[in-house]
């Protein structure tokens, strides 16, 4: 069936998942959370998405590659649909979020210097009895802490042959 010109064209769910690169029950929960406005429904009763369905769930999308959280892109998508954002309140709310991103980065590059040292102290013979596991079930004593990622923040960097495990 053809359609007039000047109809605007709709998509069913399982196009407009495949256009944007988003599955079908993520677009369905984006609806429910309210990211996603509420799609016009066929007499059959499945949604019709429009241009602007897609626009905003590819903002969504990449968005969500970049790592902002939900609240976030609420937030940034209040502002967009008040037509009355500033783009200092758009740069506030990525600077933000690049600031999580830098603190994110430091933890994953102190847990790959405590994985690091495990790995080091492990042999890896074929004996029952393991360094790694050793250092997981490691108990702290008493009045001190084991080696967690808010303790391990906090030390300053070691020598390489010295374990953040055993102090």
């Amino acid at each position: 069936m053809l359609r007039p010109p000047g109809t605007p064209t709709r998509l069913t769910i399982g196009p407009l998942s495949d256009r944007a690169g988003c599955n079908i029950e993520t677009i369905r929960y984006y609806e429910r959370i309210g990211l996603m406005p509420r799609a016009a429904r066929s007499d059959g009763g499945h949604r019709l998405y429009g241009e602007e369905h897609a626009k905003r769930l590819g903002f969504i999308r990449r968005s969500r590659e970049l790592g902002f959280t939900l609240d976030q892109i609420r937030t940034l998508l209040r502002l967009v649909d008040g037509r009355r954002y500033t783009c200092a309140q758009v740069k506030r709310i990525t600077v933000g979020h690049l600031e999580e991103i830098h603190r994110k980065v430091a933890d994953l590059r102190t847990i790959e210097r405590v994985l690091q040292d495990m790995a080091a102290q492990c042999d890896g013979g074929a004996v029952p009895k393991c360094a790694v596991i050793d250092a997981l079930f490691d108990q702290p004593r008493e009045g001190e802490s084991g080696p967690t990622l808010r303790s391990l923040r906090r030390q300053p960097p070691r020598a390489p042959n010295q374990s953040p495990l055993r102090g």
